[in-house]
């Protein structure tokens, strides 16, 4: 036997298995952990596992076995250092200073909590017809989203707060960037991706599968040189599509207020009279429009820390918001699409360190910047201003794509990224007026940029605009 150290979050376990590797909060490592309790116990079948892996987690109160069958006390005994690892991968909650367990850091680049995820699944497992899922939107979402309206009513707390890893290879300790928040971006997340693979074993009742096969199709899914064009429907990097598709706002809403209801009766609490029904469904309704307006109508947005971004140097200019104009751009250099978070991450700490030490930029010069894995990541984001667009950057944002564009197209997904979604993203959220006007970069300033072929492919969006302007000076 291998003896090999396995943390997650804060703490440190022994732990002795056959294939020596480090079991950090990467969602493979989750899986490898998952493989080993399939390997232990053979004879269990895909929801006896998920039943263990709740019961490890103590994932079993009144609100989850008005659903699901009580997960008992009794059962196979899992290796006690296997048993801590899981119950902490699997167990959320929020510690001291904000750091955020129960959750893994996914492939795609998202984290994602673990319970809600693994309820979803469980939920379809047990399905009797298939489609059909009872309980499926109370564990994964409506349950937390109804907790969160509750306390946010009573002192305006965030809605999906996001945070930080300490490493993005090995992570261990995830810290959110805002403490008070009952319902994270992990825990969304996770519950998106419970409602999607939920439905999905449902569908296809009674044929055997294997969680850890399950889960390894939908995580860790390799693109080919295609990127999202040539990916498989059931993969994570699609969770925001594939949630749309199945989950209306007027259904989670409806959802979400009989979650509260059984929770209050469960808890034994007196009935709510009409008002305070009435004050409490507006609540409702008013978080529903910014759950959906960020986590359904947004694109993926990795997060600065969550691609390793380095400070920014001296101190930012806020931009005066909704701008008027979207620039469009494309690397150049990097010339070569980024297929995976990994390799895109490390893209843009490599523009990073050119804008800053090379070009003496206060930072990376663009406002996003979009993979073909995907994700839009990041750059200067929504409230700051840019270094982009010579003359302009205080009137748009820069969006570039990764790659050289001169006589190729970026990926057909990545392209409805920007154009569909993120320009959409804006106009809802007030950064970028409803008559907003693309451009390309070339048509601001003497370059090439955003390349021959992909220029020609901007001239037929929506909102472009073909008037250019004299070219005084080339900052790209």
């Amino acid at each position: 036997l291998d003896k090999i150290h396995l943390t997650c979050s804060h703490c440190m376990f022994l732990i002795f298995f056959w294939s020596p590797a480090l079991f950090s909060c990467h969602m493979k490592d989750f899986i490898k952990a998952v493989q080993q309790v399939e390997d232990e116990n053979p004879e269990l079948e895909a929801v006896e596992v998920l039943r263990m892996l709740r019961r490890t987690a103590h994932l079993n109160d009144a609100f989850v076995q008005h659903f699901l069958p009580d997960a008992g006390s009794s059962g196979p005994e899992l290796d006690a250092d296997l048993s801590g690892y899981l119950q902490r991968a699997v167990q959320h909650r929020v510690l001291e200073g904000a750091r955020e367990e129960g959750v893994v850091l996914a492939p795609d680049g998202m984290t994602v909590a673990v319970g809600p995820l693994l309820l979803g699944i469980e939920a379809g497992f047990l399905s009797t017809i298939p489609g059909r899922v009872p309980g499926l939107y109370q564990l994964t979402l409506a349950g937390n989203l109804g907790v969160s309206i509750r306390r946010r009513s009573e002192n305006g707390e965030p809605l999906g707060t996001d945070g930080c890893w300490d490493n993005l290879t090995a992570p261990h300790v995830f810290t959110l960037s805002d403490t008070a928040s009952t319902l994270t971006a992990a825990q969304v997340h996770g519950g998106m991706d419970g409602v999607i693979l939920g439905k999905e074993v449902s569908a296809k009742a009674g044929e055997s599968v294997k969680l850890s096969s399950l889960l390894t199709d939908y995580y860790l899914h390799q693109l080919d040189a295609r990127g999202m064009d040539g990916a498989p429907r059931l993969i994570s990097r699609r969770r925001r599509e594939l949630f749309k598709v199945l989950v209306a706002p007027p259904v989670l809403i409806r959802q979400v207020a009989k979650s509260m209801e059984l929770r209050e009766k469960l808890e034994g609490r007196v009935k709510m009279e009409v008002r305070q029904k009435r004050r409490l469904m507006a609540a409702v309704k008013e978080t529903m429009k910014e759950f959906v307006h960020v986590f359904m109508e947004c694109p993926p947005i990795i997060a600065r820390c969550t691609w390793g971004a380095a400070p920014y140097i001296g101190t930012p200019t806020l931009l005066s918001l909704p701008l008027t104009y979207l620039f469009i751009h494309h690397t150049a250099s990097p010339s070569q699409p980024c297929l995976t978070f990994e390799q895109c991450s490390a893209d843009m700490r490599s523009m990073q360190r050119f804008h800053q030490e090379e070009r003496g930029w206060d930072d990376i010069g663009y406002s996003f910047v979009a993979g073909s894995d995907g994700n839009v990541y990041e750059g200067r984001g929504w409230k700051w201003q840019g270094a982009h667009t010579g003359g302009y950057n205080s009137k748009g944002y820069g969006v570039s794509f990764i790659g050289d564009y001169t006589s190729t197209l970026p990926s057909q997904h990545a392209m409805a990224l920007v154009r569909d979604q993120l320009a959409s993203c804006a106009v809802a959220g007030g950064r970028l007026v409803s008559s907003y006007i693309l451009k390309g970069h070339r048509q601001m300033v003497s370059t090439s940029c955003p390349g021959n072929t992909f220029y020609k492919e901007i001239t037929t969006w929506g909102h472009y605009q073909v008037r250019a302007v004299n070219h005084k000076q080339n900052l790209l």
